[in-house]
């Protein structure tokens, strides 16, 4: 059975106190790096993305068709223009009458070209209200993603700043305990989530339950320097006559 003077393992105790903030800290560190607000705001932020971008795409083509639509608008009416400038110039009556039937049909062709064009101006006004809706969505997202972000990177910073405080404050304590008394703690830390608790009245605060006569009985025997574990947790158990 390993051995430590009596004095070196009450100190193992306060060496736990520093493991159990360390992990308490850890442990709040990964709740904040899994804080659900995060996939929330995030399936926010993905939808008022592709909203926006359906937004604009829809924007878009329709402002392509427009430019279109006057476009044809525009050569008819040049072709218009240049008709009636033939008209007017005079010619024979069987030419001037065919330019005049043309320019009729060039007239209604406009008027339908316009009207569609109207059509889809009235359908623009629509969608770019539609768009600056989405628009506003997404930033509304943004912003509430990056607030969330900004607030639980503050938190980390200040868990990841009282962590390196208290690892630096275990590094100075561990330093004023047998080192072969810490390897032993430090071992049965990694395998049992506990290095140390004490034996108090009976009872294991490393497990929180009262040991049976016979273990007790094997551990009271046990001389002071001897390391004696926990048969439930398997951590050190450290004794002190007053607690007995």
């Amino acid at each position: 059975m390993p051995k430590a003077p009596a004095v070196e393992q009450l100190k193992l105790l306060g060496l736990q106190t520093l493991d159990a903030r360390l992990h308490a800290l850890d442990v709040r560190r990964r709740s904040l790096e899994a804080d659900p607000r995060l996939a929330t705001t995030a399936a926010d932020l993905a939808a008022a993305t592709t909203a926006a971008r359906a937004a604009d795409g829809a924007v878009a083509a329709a402002e392509a068709e427009l430019a279109t639509s006057e476009a044809r608008v525009a050569a008819v009416s040049e072709r218009i223009a240049k008709d009636e400038q033939r008209l007017y110039a005079g010619g024979l009556s069987k030419d001037l009458e065919a330019l005049q039937k043309d320019i009729a049909g060039l007239t209604a062709r406009k008027s339908d070209l316009e009207d569609t064009e109207l059509e889809i101006l009235e359908r623009l006004d629509v969608l770019r209200q539609e768009q600056g809706v989405t628009s506003q969505a997404l930033a509304t997202a943004e912003t509430a993603r990056a607030a969330l972000r900004g607030e639980l990177d503050a938190q980390l910073a200040e868990v990841a700043g009282e962590r390196a405080r208290i690892a630096a404050e275990r590094a100075g304590f561990v330093s004023g305990v047998d080192s072969g008394l810490v390897a032993v703690y430090e071992k049965t830390l990694a395998k049992n989530g506990v290095g140390a608790a004490r034996l108090f009245h009976g009872t294991s605060e490393g497990s929180g339950m009262a040991l049976s006569p016979g273990d007790l009985a094997t551990i009271r025997s046990a001389a002071e320097d001897e390391i004696v574990f926990c048969p439930d947790s398997g951590c050190i158990l450290v004794r002190s006559p007053e607690w007995s």
